[in-house]
């Protein structure tokens, strides 16, 4: 095999590499829920995209509200699940929308949009 050839070969692989660290390795530190005045422990998820902040940490035992709002059109984005609680929510273009759970036990708790391309992680201490 020639030089050239070995250099693209390595550096086809470090990309592979990359992309898989990118797209399924990578953790976000994850962003802590504010407390309301109403005893909700909040936090505000962009959906364009992605979910940003996709990692939301909470304490258990206490509610969380989470509002979504959908600043794209594409079809992927338009409902939030809830898997583990059994919960999902339409996400219309433009709006704010509540989730509601409470999460009784300590865990990493996944949400996700019905094809599973956009997914974020709900961490309860």
């Amino acid at each position: 095999m020639t030089p050239d050839r070995w250099i693209v070969l390595v550096g086809g692989f470090a990309l592979i590499g990359l992309i898989v660290w990118f797209f399924w390795l990578k953790r976000s530190r994850g962003v802590q829920a504010s407390e309301t005045s109403g005893g909700y422990q909040e936090a505000m998820i962009l959906v364009k995209g992605g979910y940003t902040p996709d990692t939301i940490i909470v304490q258990a035992g206490k509610p969380v509200r989470l509002n979504f709002r959908r600043e794209e059109t594409a079809s992927c984005s338009d409902k939030v699940v809830f898997a583990d609680f059994q919960k999902s929510a339409d996400l219309p273009t433009g709006e704010t929308v509540a989730v509601e759970l409470l999460p009784k036990q300590p865990g990493e708790y996944g949400f996700a949009c019905p094809m599973g391309m956009f997914r974020g992680r709900l961490i309860v201490e």
